[in-house]
């Protein structure tokens, strides 16, 4: 859906604490987790404006996320 938020908390409640805790205790954690959300609204930002932008350079912004969101993913399920 266009605009819609893909945070960590919103997409995975179920890791709330996990999250705060990381975002404390691990400076890596907290970086890709600073640049995912970085990425994840410049794209809601392009999509509601109509992405301004040529399709292969939406897509790389996407992949970019996709490939941290894993990384986050994996990080929150080696420290559950």
């Amino acid at each position: 859906m266009l605009g819609e938020k893909h945070s960590l908390l919103d997409d995975f409640p179920e890791f709330s604490e996990v999250i705060k805790k990381l975002m404390a205790d691990s400076p890596q954690f907290s970086e890709k987790n600073k640049r995912y959300n970085e990425l994840d609204k410049e794209i809601r930002v392009l999509e509601l404006n109509n992405a301004p932008i040529d399709d292969e350079a939406m897509h790389q912004l996407k992949h970019d996320r996709a490939v941290l969101k894993d990384e986050l993913f994996e990080a929150l399920q080696s420290a559950n």
